[in-house]
């Protein structure tokens, strides 16, 4: 079977581009035809005591102020008001009986967003406001365990650049934007743009992973593979990166706009304890997910042939390739695997906190913190370097302003790299 030629293979990724980009701009499905799916907002009232709240008020009006209804709740505490489109909404709650008051007081105003045929349920936190008194142990143990949720997420979007630098010594600043391509292309299928209808984050997810993973087979085969074929250098390829960075970030900003938004799904949740450990379940769900993508990642590199031929070109590229490794084969999966783990990665962050158009940008310089303090090129040395990386920027905001969290990151690098130059697990490199 012969391989397609270089001008084939280029043909079709543009092919692709061209089809992501008209998905992009395509109106939402149903906005060209109604199918008369009807949709509603509704929710039950109850206190603390499970026992229904009646007679109170629900306004329920347009982002621009425009009113649609005011209903009362029943003897059962249960509203509804039918709509006749979806899109975002804003419910008031109206004045509660004596003795009943919200847990939150600023959760009196809510902000659905309503999907076409979703009967959409609104909670509001009633019940008695309690104020917890919460421990210096507990709150440097729910830091610590935040931290390691973010440090794995730093891991898991640079484990990608690393290797690419491993195995063709690429800086590629255009990293960050394959974090916020994965992010923004599951929002958009979330939602149900394009000729895709709308489909729960966990489809759109998978299906947004494999265009993060073509994205990157894209910019290998169309664009570094010819710059090497070209013998262009190492920091022409690098310029060339930053670029790239900067024309696919104002895409984003063309297509998806500067207001930052939210999944539908999962976005408001209650913490769940363990332990000493509290979190949300999203949150403890990320921190699964990330260990076992991380886990079964570096299974791969250390017990399969590609895994085990991704590390030889690593090492020393002429000598993977004279040994009858396919060297162009092994730099194509390692971008393909290094840009869906980056789209994995930018999901992950935007279900923990938004979706944005700048968001590569803004975790970009973390990712080059954790390769080079785990180690420049080495996969294990990322997944190190981004756990610590997380750890200390969420832990340093007990004693210090959030702002000043990266300053404790890159500190905590020149302190890593005045002792072990190599960076945690790299090899100290042999001169002459």
């Amino acid at each position: 079977m012969r391989r397609p030629s270089p001008r084939t293979a280029i043909r079709a990724a543009l092919v692709a581009i061209v089809a992501i980009v008209l998905m992009a701009v395509a109106p939402p499905a149903g906005a060209q035809e109604d199918d008369g799916a009807a949709q509603s907002l509704r929710g039950t009232l109850v206190d603390a005591d499970r026992e229904p709240v009646s007679g109170v008020d629900i306004t329920v009006t347009t982002p621009g102020g425009a009113e649609v209804a005011t209903v009362t709740t029943d003897d059962a505490g249960a509203w509804a008001v039918p709509l006749d489109e979806p899109g975002d909404y804003v419910v008031t709650l109206g004045a509660l009986p004596d003795g009943i008051e919200l847990t939150d007081a600023e959760r009196g105003v809510l902000t659905p967003t309503v999907r076409p045929g979703q009967d959409r349920t609104v909670i509001f936190p009633i019940g008695e406001r309690v104020v917890d008194s919460v421990s210096r142990l507990d709150r440097l143990a729910n830091l610590f365990i935040d931290g390691l949720r973010f440090g794995l997420l730093i891991a898991l979007a640079s484990l990608g650049l690393s290797l690419v630098f491993g195995v063709t010594g690429l800086v590629n600043f255009a990293h960050g934007e394959l974090v916020a391509f994965g992010a923004i292309v599951a929002w958009w299928i979330e939602r149900g743009w394009g000729p895709l209808p709308a489909m729960p984050l966990v489809l759109a997810g998978l299906i947004a992973i494999a265009a993060s993973g073509g994205l990157g087979a894209v910019l290998e085969t169309g664009l570094f593979a010819r710059l090497r074929r070209r013998r262009t250098g190492d920091i022409a390829a690098m310029v060339v990166s930053i670029g790239l960075a900067f024309f696919l970030r104002h895409l984003y900003l063309i297509f998806f706009g500067s207001r930052p938004d939210f999944y539908l799904d999962y976005r408001i949740q209650s913490t769940f304890a363990v332990g000493p450990f509290s979190l949300t379940p999203k949150a403890w769900a990320s921190i699964v997910i990330s260990a076992a993508v991380l886990l079964a990642f570096g299974w791969a590199l250390k017990n399969t042939r590609l895994g085990t031929a991704t590390r030889a070109v690593a090492v020393n590229k002429d000598l993977a390739e004279s040994s009858g490794i396919d060297v162009d084969r092994v730099i194509l999966a390692t971008w393909v695997s290094g840009a869906a783990l980056a789209g994995l990665g930018g999901i992950l962050f935007g279900i923990a906190e938004s979706v944005r158009w700048d968001m590569g940008n803004d975790v970009l310089l973390l990712m080059f913190a954790a390769v080079v303090l785990g180690g420049l090129g080495t996969a294990y040395g990322a997944m190190v370097g981004g756990i610590v990386v997380g750890i200390v920027t969420q832990m340093s905001t007990y004693w210090f302003p959030g702002d000043m969290k990266l300053l404790f990151a890159l500190g905590v690098l020149v302190i890593v790299l005045l002792v072990r130059p190599q960076g945690i697990l790299g090899v100290r490199e042999r001169i002459g």
